[in-house]
Protein backbone atom coordinates (compact mmCIF):
# COMPACT_ATOMS: atom_id res chain seq x y z
CA UNK A 1 0.00 0.00 0.00
CA UNK A 2 1.24 3.28 -0.87
CA UNK A 3 1.93 5.91 1.56
CA UNK A 4 -0.88 8.50 2.50
CA UNK A 5 -1.06 11.57 3.90
CA UNK A 6 -3.63 13.07 5.77
CA UNK A 7 -4.68 17.01 4.76
CA UNK A 8 -6.81 19.67 6.57
CA UNK A 9 -9.57 20.78 4.12
CA UNK A 10 -10.00 19.96 0.68
CA UNK A 11 -7.27 18.56 -1.95
CA UNK A 12 -5.08 21.55 -3.49
CA UNK A 13 -5.51 19.98 -6.66
CA UNK A 14 -9.00 19.57 -8.28
CA UNK A 15 -8.20 18.10 -11.65
CA UNK A 16 -9.54 15.08 -12.72
CA UNK A 17 -11.53 14.72 -9.85
CA UNK A 18 -15.47 14.33 -10.38
CA UNK A 19 -18.02 16.57 -9.99
CA UNK A 20 -19.90 14.90 -7.30
CA UNK A 21 -16.54 14.79 -4.96
CA UNK A 22 -16.04 18.55 -5.64
CA UNK A 23 -19.45 19.31 -4.82
CA UNK A 24 -18.96 17.42 -1.20
CA UNK A 25 -15.73 19.86 -0.52
CA UNK A 26 -18.17 23.01 -1.66
CA UNK A 27 -20.70 22.04 0.63
CA UNK A 28 -18.74 21.07 3.81
CA UNK A 29 -16.69 24.47 3.06
CA UNK A 30 -20.12 26.50 3.04
CA UNK A 31 -20.74 25.02 5.98
CA UNK A 32 -17.86 26.01 7.83
CA UNK A 33 -16.98 22.22 8.84
CA UNK A 34 -13.54 21.12 9.61
CA UNK A 35 -12.40 18.11 7.55
CA UNK A 36 -9.44 16.51 6.37
CA UNK A 37 -9.38 14.24 3.62
CA UNK A 38 -6.64 11.47 2.28
CA UNK A 39 -6.77 10.11 -1.32
CA UNK A 40 -6.37 6.47 -1.97
CA UNK A 41 -6.49 6.28 -5.67
CA UNK A 42 -4.41 2.74 -5.59
CA UNK A 43 -6.93 0.65 -2.94
CA UNK A 44 -10.53 1.88 -3.76
CA UNK A 45 -12.62 0.92 -0.52
CA UNK A 46 -14.73 -1.64 -1.56
CA UNK A 47 -13.81 -3.83 1.16
CA UNK A 48 -13.81 -3.20 5.09
CA UNK A 49 -9.81 -4.21 5.03
CA UNK A 50 -9.15 -1.64 2.40
CA UNK A 51 -11.32 0.66 5.24
CA UNK A 52 -9.01 -0.26 8.02
CA UNK A 53 -5.63 0.72 6.99
CA UNK A 54 -7.73 4.08 5.64
CA UNK A 55 -9.21 4.86 8.45
CA UNK A 56 -6.11 4.48 10.59
CA UNK A 57 -4.67 6.94 9.15
CA UNK A 58 -8.35 8.78 9.38
CA UNK A 59 -7.83 8.13 13.06
CA UNK A 60 -11.50 8.04 12.70
CA UNK A 61 -14.27 5.71 13.61
CA UNK A 62 -15.13 3.31 10.80
CA UNK A 63 -18.41 3.05 9.45
CA UNK A 64 -20.04 0.47 7.29
CA UNK A 65 -22.78 2.12 5.44
CA UNK A 66 -25.27 0.19 3.83
CA UNK A 67 -28.00 1.31 1.11
CA UNK A 68 -30.96 -0.78 1.82
CA UNK A 69 -35.08 -0.64 0.56
CA UNK A 70 -38.10 -2.56 1.29
CA UNK A 71 -39.72 -5.24 -0.98
CA UNK A 72 -41.40 -2.66 -2.75
CA UNK A 73 -39.06 -0.52 -3.48
CA UNK A 74 -40.72 2.42 -2.26
CA UNK A 75 -38.76 3.66 1.24
CA UNK A 76 -34.84 3.57 0.95
CA UNK A 77 -32.69 4.10 4.44
CA UNK A 78 -29.66 4.60 4.26
CA UNK A 79 -27.79 2.89 7.47
CA UNK A 80 -24.41 4.14 8.94
CA UNK A 81 -22.94 1.09 11.56
CA UNK A 82 -19.70 0.72 13.51
CA UNK A 83 -17.35 -1.21 10.84
CA UNK A 84 -16.53 -3.85 12.92
CA UNK A 85 -20.78 -5.00 13.47
CA UNK A 86 -21.89 -7.64 11.21
CA UNK A 87 -25.57 -6.84 9.88
CA UNK A 88 -28.34 -8.66 10.83
CA UNK A 89 -31.40 -7.69 8.80
CA UNK A 90 -33.82 -9.28 11.36
CA UNK A 91 -32.24 -6.70 13.65
CA UNK A 92 -33.19 -3.55 12.05
CA UNK A 93 -37.27 -3.79 10.64
CA UNK A 94 -38.95 -3.73 14.01
CA UNK A 95 -37.31 -0.38 15.09
CA UNK A 96 -38.01 1.31 11.79
CA UNK A 97 -41.46 0.03 11.03
CA UNK A 98 -40.83 -2.04 8.64
CA UNK A 99 -41.72 -5.37 7.72
CA UNK A 100 -38.60 -6.67 5.60
CA UNK A 101 -35.23 -5.01 4.14
CA UNK A 102 -32.70 -6.01 1.37
CA UNK A 103 -30.27 -4.12 -0.44
CA UNK A 104 -31.18 -1.80 -2.70
CA UNK A 105 -29.78 -2.00 -5.88
CA UNK A 106 -26.79 -0.04 -7.82
CA UNK A 107 -29.12 2.38 -9.97
CA UNK A 108 -31.40 3.16 -7.22
CA UNK A 109 -28.18 4.46 -4.87
CA UNK A 110 -27.07 6.25 -7.40
CA UNK A 111 -30.34 7.66 -8.71
CA UNK A 112 -30.98 8.60 -4.60
CA UNK A 113 -27.68 9.72 -3.16
CA UNK A 114 -25.02 9.90 -6.35
CA UNK A 115 -22.97 7.39 -4.74
CA UNK A 116 -21.91 3.62 -6.21
CA UNK A 117 -21.45 0.44 -4.31
CA UNK A 118 -18.41 1.13 -2.25
CA UNK A 119 -18.82 5.16 -2.14
CA UNK A 120 -21.92 5.45 0.14
CA UNK A 121 -21.63 7.80 3.01
CA UNK A 122 -24.02 10.16 4.94
CA UNK A 123 -22.31 13.27 2.54
CA UNK A 124 -24.53 11.46 -0.53
CA UNK A 125 -27.59 12.82 1.39
CA UNK A 126 -26.95 16.46 -0.09
CA UNK A 127 -27.92 15.08 -2.78
CA UNK A 128 -31.68 13.49 -1.94
CA UNK A 129 -33.44 17.11 -1.63
CA UNK A 130 -36.67 14.73 -1.80
CA UNK A 131 -35.81 13.53 1.32
CA UNK A 132 -36.56 10.30 -0.25
CA UNK A 133 -33.70 8.20 1.86
CA UNK A 134 -34.68 7.72 5.36
CA UNK A 135 -30.72 8.50 7.89
CA UNK A 136 -30.61 5.50 10.34
CA UNK A 137 -27.27 5.76 12.96
CA UNK A 138 -26.55 3.13 15.31
CA UNK A 139 -26.01 4.35 18.48
CA UNK A 140 -22.49 3.73 19.23
CA UNK A 141 -21.27 5.48 16.20
CA UNK A 142 -22.78 8.63 18.33
CA UNK A 143 -20.17 8.58 20.95
CA UNK A 144 -16.84 8.91 19.02
CA UNK A 145 -15.65 12.53 18.42
CA UNK A 146 -14.74 11.98 14.63
CA UNK A 147 -16.16 9.25 11.72
CA UNK A 148 -15.00 8.59 8.28
CA UNK A 149 -16.31 9.08 5.53
CA UNK A 150 -16.06 9.21 1.69
CA UNK A 151 -17.28 12.08 -0.53
CA UNK A 152 -19.35 10.02 -2.68
CA UNK A 153 -16.54 8.53 -4.19
CA UNK A 154 -14.47 5.78 -2.82
CA UNK A 155 -10.72 6.44 -3.73
CA UNK A 156 -10.47 8.96 -1.05
CA UNK A 157 -11.88 9.48 2.54
CA UNK A 158 -12.81 11.85 4.81
CA UNK A 159 -12.47 12.90 8.42
CA UNK A 160 -15.52 14.50 10.05
CA UNK A 161 -16.03 15.68 13.37
CA UNK A 162 -19.21 13.30 14.89
CA UNK A 163 -21.34 16.50 15.86
CA UNK A 164 -21.10 18.21 13.30
CA UNK A 165 -22.00 15.21 11.28
CA UNK A 166 -25.10 14.87 13.01
CA UNK A 167 -25.61 18.32 13.66
CA UNK A 168 -24.82 21.20 11.13
CA UNK A 169 -24.67 18.68 8.13
CA UNK A 170 -27.87 16.86 8.61
CA UNK A 171 -29.68 20.11 9.18
CA UNK A 172 -27.93 21.74 6.04
CA UNK A 173 -29.71 18.30 4.25
CA UNK A 174 -33.14 18.76 5.46
CA UNK A 175 -32.40 15.40 7.00
CA UNK A 176 -32.86 13.99 10.26
CA UNK A 177 -31.46 10.69 11.72
CA UNK A 178 -33.16 7.82 13.10
CA UNK A 179 -31.43 6.30 16.18
CA UNK A 180 -30.83 2.23 15.88
CA UNK A 181 -29.39 -0.43 18.15
CA UNK A 182 -27.81 -3.10 16.66
CA UNK A 183 -25.93 -6.03 18.67
CA UNK A 184 -24.72 -7.35 15.37
CA UNK A 185 -23.79 -10.66 16.67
Amino acid sequence: MAEYELIKGRPADLSGRLEKEIRCYDFLDRLGMEYWHVDHPDAEAYTMEACEKIDAILDAQIVKNLFLTNRQHTDYYLLMMPGEKKFKTKELPPQIGCARLSFGSPEEMEQFIDCAPGSASVLGLMNDPENRVRLLVDKNLLSGEFIGAHPCINTSSLKLRTSEVFGAYLEAVHHEMTVVTLKGE
